[in-house]
């Protein structure tokens, strides 16, 4: 059951690599630029990577805990884009992310 677990955090670091490659390719001077940048296709393939992943865990775990621990994509997404991205973590960021992981242990221990 342990491994089951860990593709789930594994699929919600790629969803949130994945919209940090989105991220960069929006950058792009116009759509047509937009379409020539590879950051778009990487995060394009992470994103269904990601998903190809949850559908396989919704066969096996119960969609009331993969839905919720989903959100630990914001954990991830807070941490790149501080390394990443330079931008700056504030008390409220610390104190959501805080509450997302009470709310993801309360439910996958239930």
């Amino acid at each position: 059951m342990v491994i089951y677990y860990i593709v789930l955090l594994v699929m919600t670091m790629l969803g949130s690599v994945a919209s940090l490659f989105l991220k960069k390719a929006s950058g792009s001077n116009g759509f047509v630029d937009m379409l020539k940048n590879i950051n778009l296709y990487i995060g394009g393939f992470l994103y269904v990577s990601s998903a190809v992943l949850n559908i396989w865990l919704l066969k096996i775990l119960d969609y009331s805990v993969i839905l919720p621990l989903t959100s630990l994509t914001y954990i991830w997404t807070m941490v790149l884009s501080y390394f990443i991205l330079k931008e700056k973590i504030t008390v409220k960021k610390i104190l959501g992310i805080c509450l997302i992981l009470i709310g993801a242990v309360i439910i996958s221990l239930s």
